[in-house]
Order: C-alpha cells, then structure tokens, then sequence
C-alpha cells in the first residue's frame, strides 16, 4: 500500500473547484495561506489565519449530493501553521482511506445541472455547444463549465435546453457574468425571476440584467468556418459610427421597456444592464467604441500640439442612421433612462475565455497548446493606441475574470452604482461633456486566442 500524500494546489485550481462554496463573508474575519488535494481531488484541504485572535485554522471540503465542494471538517485555534497543515494531512488521510467520494449536507435539493447529456434533439444543437462538448481543443472550457454547473442557479427553468440550442450566446453570457460576479465576491440572491442577478455586499443592493446583441440568422458549421473579413481602419469607423450603435441600441432599449425598476426587489437599487455583442464572428473584438459613443452620445477627436502632447475633443452626436433607420444616440439622456444605473460591457465574454481560464486552472487536454495575443491599454497620458500583448496560456499565468470588463455610468442616474462593489474592473463616467476613464493596471481590450492541438499519428 503506498503511503498517502497531500498535494499541494495552484489557488487558481482550487477556486475553479470550489466556487461560489466560497462565502464572501469570509474574508472579513479570515485569510486563506494554502491549498490542498488528496490524489483525485475527492477531498480538498485550506489553511486559513484567523485575523481577529491571529490564530489559524484547517478545513476538509468535498463534493455534496449536488456535486459541490463544501465544508465537512476543520480545527481552529492552531498555534502555527505547521499545527495546521499537519492536522489537515492527517484527516485528509484518514477521510481519504474511507473511499467516501460525496459527503452529504442533509441540505441539498435538487441535482445539479447536466449542461452536456443533450436534451433537445440533434439537428437543434448549437454548433459552437457541439464544438464545446466534443472537441479536445475546448475540453479546457468544458471542464471548467462543468465545475460551475452544480453552483449555478437556474432561474428560468430552460438554461440546459437553452444553453444547447437556440440560446447558446446568450447563456454563456450569464455564466461569465456568474464567474465574474463569484470572482468579485458577492452575495448572490437569486430568488427572483427577473432581472438575472441580484448582488450584495456592504449593506448595499445592485440588480443585473444581461442581454447580447444577437445574431439575425442561425448559427451553421458554414457560418462558423466563414473566413474572418480584413477590414481597413475607415470601414471599421464607419460600422462603429452608425451600424454597431445601433445594433446595441436595439437590446438596450428593448430592456429599457422592461421598467425593471418598478419591481420590489429592485425598486430604490441600481440596476445594471450587462451587454455583450455576438452578431457575428470575433465582432466583440472590436464593437466596444461604438457602445461608448452610443452611451453618452460623443465621439472623440484626437490631434498633437505643437509639443507633440495629445488632444482629446468631444463632440457631440446627434443620431445614427443606417439606410431608412434612425435612432437618437446617447442612451443615458433618453426618456426613462435615469432608471438604468450603468452598462456592463467586455470583449471577453466567450468560449475563448473559459478556455483560457479552464487551461490556467489545470483543466482540459494536456495536448492542446493555447497562445494569447491582444490590445491592453496604455496608460501613457500622450498615448494614443492600445499596447499589443501575447502569451502562451499555461499554469503559470493570472488571467481573471474581471480582466476587461467596463462599467459605464449614467450621468443621470437615479441610483449610482457603489464602485467599492466593483473594484476589479474599468469604471467610466461622463464629466463636462468628456467621458473619464479609470482603468486597471492592465486592462485588455480584445483578444484572440490560438489552439494547436498536438496529435500522435503513427
């Protein structure tokens, strides 16, 4: 019999596992020092510093009925971390030479949810779910999915059908939305049906819609392999002045009709509504300014003075119009819109960004290769272009799930949302007719991500 052995574990993994087992109240009264696992990961181990009696403490977590990883044993009032990560050693070991897999809680309802066993019938099923459920390339953002599938709540009661099918886009949007929402450590209540997610901390209420621009035909394996187009600086321009505005414009305002915030549990919050843009291929990497100008109805104008020092100017817009239809821009400063706190917006809502996370994680085929490459911003005050970045995606990097998300806030709104809420991501607000920016140390723009998957053929 071999002799047993604690595995230490990257914190990415181990929070991947666990989610949202963690509770964000935690962190007020604690501090996690290490990670932990037994040979097949059935049972996870932490060690945490008690900061009120500087004490530490030891926690056992394995996976519920449901399939969650929760707490089932600890110790506190160790003297030492020594203390501590023997205890843990040897209740791992003990718990571990039971073969107890699951762990129950006496309270879990339910099962979790089986987002890859098909419940519609094949000719419906969304070619980018096929891609993820059965190519080794994404096997990384399935597996990390499946990790979060017993966690989340689903509300509407048609996500799995909807997740396969006709709704791929817009569901995985509400995961990345979930993920980052975890990430930042906030109280969930998902009690209600509408809007997606209500979030807490600090005494403080925000309500979440999400909603995707959507593509206007049906997604095929011909759509998917269609070459991306090349398009030169001015015919980028000219979509991102009238086009994408509008294209946004149409979701936007179809929630504005929602009047959410005439519901109870929303009524006197903020209310947030969180946009991705999926209306066609790799479009996201490159629609984010337009929703800017469409936002606060203004467009920059950049030129150098005579010392080379860069000039901003705003101006004003007024409409967009693309053929016979016009809309008015500057969403926040229409009828009703004081009601709409801000708008969350990324580029990195996608298959790509599970993938990437999933790979960072551990998870996934050890023969796929994953490269990185991307704009981020610079924060040169005379800079006037993104700077580029490229990486290959392993173990070692930090990617979050904050990375590249904006806020847009309302000038006019009713209920500004707390930054303190936020703070991992962009923030921008609409000062004297000039959007002001406050950015992260690093915060990406878009990205691509490159897949080479490494096969033995004899």
């Amino acid at each position: 019999m071999s002799k047993f052995a604690m595995r230490p574990m990257d914190v990415k993994r181990f929070s991947a596992l666990v989610g949202p087992s963690r509770t964000p109240g935690a962190a007020y009264i604690s501090k996690e020092l290490a990670w932990f696992s037994n040979s097949d990961e059935s049972i996870l181990g932490s060690i945490l510093l008690d900061i009120e009696d500087t004490e530490f403490v030891s926690i056992l977590l394995g996976r519920d009925e449901v399939g969650r990883y929760r707490l089932f044993d600890l110790k506190h009032g160790m003297k030492s971390p020594k203390k501590a990560e023997d205890w843990l050693a040897k209740r791992m070991e003990h718990h571990t030479a039971t073969g107890k897999k699951v762990f129950e809680q006496g309270d879990a309802t339910g099962e979790a949810m089986d987002l890859f066993t098909p419940i519609v019938a094949d000719k419906k099923l969304h070619p980018f779910f096929l891609r993820l459920r059965d190519e080794p390339s994404f096997s990384s953002a399935k597996e990390i999915i499946a990790e979060m599938a017993p966690h989340f709540v689903d509300i509407d009661g048609n996500y799995v059908e909807q997740f396969q099918s006709t709704g791929f886009d817009a569901r995985l949007w509400e995961l990345y939305l979930n993920a980052y929402l975890v990430e930042e450590a906030l109280f969930f209540d998902r009690e209600h049906y509408a809007p997606d997610f209500l979030v807490k901390k600090f005494g403080k209420t925000v309500a979440i819609e999400a909603v995707i621009v959507g593509r206007k035909t049906a997604v095929t394996d011909e759509t998917i392999n269609r070459p991306i187009e090349a398009m030169s600086p001015e015919e980028l321009m000219e979509k991102t002045r009238d086009e994408m505005p509008i294209k946004f414009g149409s979701p936007l305002f179809s929630k504005l009709k929602k009047e959410y915030w005439k519901l109870d549990h929303v009524a006197g919050n903020p209310l947030v509504i969180a946009i991705a843009d999926f209306h066609d291929n790799q479009s996201m990497t490159w629609s984010g300014t337009a929703l800017l100008q469409y936002l606060y109805g203004v467009r920059h104008d950049f030129h150098r003075d005579d010392e080379g020092n860069l000039i901003i100017s705003p101006l004003k817009i007024e409409t967009h119009q693309v053929g016979d239809k016009v809309i008015p821009s500057g969403y926040f400063f229409q009828p009703d819109a004081e009601n709409i706190s801000a708008i969350l917006f990324t580029a990195g809502g996608t298959i790509s960004k599970f993938n990437r996370m999933g790979k960072q994680a551990g998870f996934g085929s050890a023969s796929v290769i994953m490269h990185r490459a991307g704009t981020y911003h610079d924060h040169d005050p005379n800079a006037s272009l993104p700077k580029m970045f490229g990486y290959e995606v392993n173990e070692t990097c930090q990617e979050t799930w904050a990375e590249g998300v904006s806020m847009f806030h309302n000038p006019n709104a009713l209920y500004p949302v707390p930054r303190e809420l936020f703070p991992s991501i962009a923030h921008h607000r609409f000062d004297d007719g000039q959007i002001v920016s406050d950015l992260p140390e690093f915060h990406t723009y878009a990205s691509q991500t490159f897949m080479l998957n490494i096969t033995d053929k004899k």
